[in-house]
């Protein structure tokens, strides 16, 4: 099946509406019927807002978390047109896929 994987990046600790960012959009794609996705914590990153790095002292919600669909094209300008429409900002991927099973 053709697909795209669509990658929205958000801060660890930021929040939407009360709730964690990431938690927010894993929600609003079931709601908008989107069959699974799934949020990975960095260890380490660096971006606009400079490094940072999982460790012992590492303050929490600093660190990057992905949260990444594998959906068609038309349900990716869907969630991203619900993200823009709740006023948030954020980094995103969207690249081409193939899903499959092996045999």
């Amino acid at each position: 099946m053709s697909a795209v994987c669509l990658q929205v990046f958000v801060s660890e600790a930021s929040r939407h509406h009360g709730k964690l960012t990431y938690e927010w959009l894993l929600d609003v794609a079931q709601g908008l019927g989107i069959s699974g996705g799934s949020a990975f914590r960095a260890l380490a990153g660096f971006g606009r807002h400079g490094r940072h790095d999982a460790g012992f002292f590492e303050l929490a919600g600093e660190l990057p978390v992905v949260v990444e669909f594998f959906v068609d094209a038309a349900m990716a300008d869907q969630l991203l047109k619900t993200i823009a429409e709740a006023g948030l900002k954020l980094v995103y991927a969207r690249l081409p896929a193939e899903i499959g099973v092996t045999l």
